[in-house]
């Protein structure tokens, strides 16, 4: 039953990072396991996990993995995947929109936004590192944290790879960071803007680490929906709507 858990667990995450897709990512995982989640009991016929093949269930284990991640870290990592979205939309950091209310009383807001709008394209390349990192950490889980996950909080899954992939993340994407930051202009337009700011009569000073700014929304931006999607199908009978999902979380 070990391997089954770890499969079901894949395949719960696959569902909250791409809830758009649920259906299509279970018809996947049944194909990529030859039916496999009616060997488990699930959705189907009751057969032992013995009957699986290691490569049914090392098939089973990727294709959960990739279907998981691809809608999520594509969608972000697209152009305007962070600018179009407001739920995930990079704000200016704190101590800048003190210089933004500054700039706006002698009508320059517009940089701000200049700045803003640049500040969430340089975010756009570094989520795609993403990906792999989901993959690790799907690879790694015991059955002790599948138990943990299932019997934890309503959003235990989503804080679970949170906690394991966090630091890693922030390594990878910082290098991407910084060099975005610089390729669409953010940088330039940042001193532009302090500039600006620091020619207007009787300001503070002001500084801001944009790299930390950026890794940090970019990083919750990722964990955001997954986060959501999980609460609202534990909680909720009307969004358990496959039989994978109803065996895991039904009353």
């Amino acid at each position: 039953m070990g391997i089954a858990k770890l499969i079901v667990a894949a395949a719960i995450f696959g569902l909250l990072a791409a809830p758009a897709s649920g259906h299509g990512f279970l018809k996947k995982l049944e194909d990529a396991t030859g039916g496999g989640l009616g060997k488990f009991g699930i959705g189907g016929s009751s057969k032992s996990v013995g009957s699986l093949t290691d490569g049914e269930i090392d098939n089973g284990l990727k294709e959960a993995r990739r279907v998981g991640t691809e809608r999520l870290v594509g969608q972000l990592g697209s152009s305007g995947g962070f600018t179009n979205d407001p739920q995930v939309r990079i704000s200016l950091p704190d101590s800048l929109r003190k210089v933004q209310s500054a700039l706006s009383r002698f009508g320059m807001s517009g940089m701000a936004d200049d700045l803003k709008l640049r500040l969430n394209k340089a975010a756009e390349p570094a989520t795609l590192y993403a990906k792999k990192l989901f993959f690790d950490s799907i690879s790694a889980m015991t059955l002790e944290d599948v138990q943990k996950i299932y019997k934890g909080p309503k959003d235990s899954a989503t804080q679970f790879f949170r906690g394991k992939m966090t630091t890693p993340l922030k390594g990878e994407f910082r290098p991407t960071v910084n060099s975005s930051l610089s390729d669409v202009g953010a940088i330039s337009s940042y001193d532009k803007m302090m500039g600006q700011y620091k020619s207007l009569p009787f300001v503070p000073d002001v500084k801001a680490d944009l790299v930390n700014h950026v890794i940090d929304k970019a990083i919750a931006g990722i964990f955001l929906y997954p986060g959501r999607e999980e609460a609202a199908i534990r909680e909720n009978p009307a969004k358990q709507t496959t039989a994978l999902l109803k065996k895991v979380f039904g009353k």
